[in-house]
């Protein structure tokens, strides 16, 4: 499942560049993956707010399009449109408000057992109906025109926020928790987000040197790996991680980079974000021309769990944390 996701995922990108429409060890081949939303582009990254106090229990928000939308009381049927918001609520701990979920919702591992309404591109409207869910709620993955569709068949739907920061990620887990009742979870929540980024961030202030890591997003072509560019979230964490992501000096969020000049760069770290979809370690040692890299001959090679990094849900700081323990694996954290 979350290799299906994270091809389908990285694919999507690709496709909507092309269209120009959207958004520590010795040895690594023994070096497992950190134990357990790039960030793509939304509509428009307006913050949600809320709108209107008033003396009942009814909510109004302005969510990711720009639309305000209301809600009597807080939801208790929920649909989720993306594996973000599923972590979120789940988070929160309103699974039981949760009665639907996208394909590729796969964690925790209890939402794969609520009815699915589809992939990314293509959801099930006559499932969404029949769920009758009091709220939808979208992603930045997720277009306009998905919820306009929605919305045409007079179900609530909001879009949250694809954030560009934590503290942008920690208002979205204070919208959702306003949409859903558990506000009180959220506090608590973000609190320990905030503090694990705390923790690490104090221990990579210890250190002067930042090495150069490459963040692979998708290896099958060696010849031109895809990576992480700038002002994405991978880039973000890998720098608060105390780290330089080679990627940021290209052009675009997701961006090809040649063998050359990855050789040029000389990456003193590689992590394979598509390991969740195959990809080896002892595959990237046998590439040719790669055992030139300084990652490579020093065996800093390791495969690492892309959805902690990719998905902006409650996952993030821990995403934060398993960089900063793999680029300064020195450190004690």
């Amino acid at each position: 499942m979350q290799q299906t996701y994270q091809k389908s995922k990285f694919l999507l990108s690709l496709s909507l560049l092309v269209l120009i429409t959207l958004l520590s060890g010795c040895n690594p081949i023994v070096a497992q993956p950190p134990t357990t939303t790039p960030a793509l582009p939304q509509p428009s990254p307006v913050a949600s707010t809320l709108q209107i106090s008033t003396p009942d229990t009814s909510i109004t928000l302005i969510d990711g399009l720009g639309r305000k939308v209301t809600l009597k009381t807080p939801a208790q049927r929920v649909i989720s449109l993306a594996p973000s918001n599923t972590e979120i609520l789940f988070a929160l701990s309103a699974a039981q408000q949760v009665v639907g979920r996208d394909d590729f919702s796969n964690y925790p591992p209890e939402a794969t057992s609520l009815p699915s309404i589809g992939g990314i591109q293509k959801h099930n409207l006559e499932e969404i109906v029949r769920l009758q869910p009091d709220l939808v709620l979208a992603a930045g993955i997720n277009s306009a025109e998905q919820v306009k569709d929605i919305e045409e068949l007079g179900i609530t739907i909001f879009l949250v926020s694809n954030p560009k920061t934590f503290e942008e990620l920690y208002t979205n887990i204070n919208t959702v928790a306003t949409l859903v009742g558990k506000q009180e979870n959220a506090t608590q929540l973000v609190q320990q987000m905030k503090e694990q980024v705390e923790k690490t961030q104090n221990a990579v202030q210890k250190v002067s040197y930042k090495p150069k890591v490459f963040y692979e997003l998708d290896g099958s072509d060696p010849t031109k790996p895809w990576t992480s560019g700038p002002g994405t979230f991978v880039d973000m964490l890998i720098n608060m991680a105390g780290g330089q992501n080679i990627g940021a000096s290209l052009q675009g969020d997701w961006a090809q980079i040649s063998q050359e000049e990855l050789l040029v760069q000389n990456p003193d770290i590689i992590l394979l974000g598509d390991s969740l979809f195959g990809m080896t370690v002892e595959e990237v040692i046998q590439r040719p021309g790669w055992k030139e890299m300084k990652a490579v001959q020093e065996q800093r090679v390791y495969p690492f769990n892309d959805d902690l990094v990719s998905r902006p849900g409650p996952r993030l700081s821990t995403g934060l944390f398993e960089l900063a323990k793999i680029i300064h694996s020195d450190l004690e954290f």
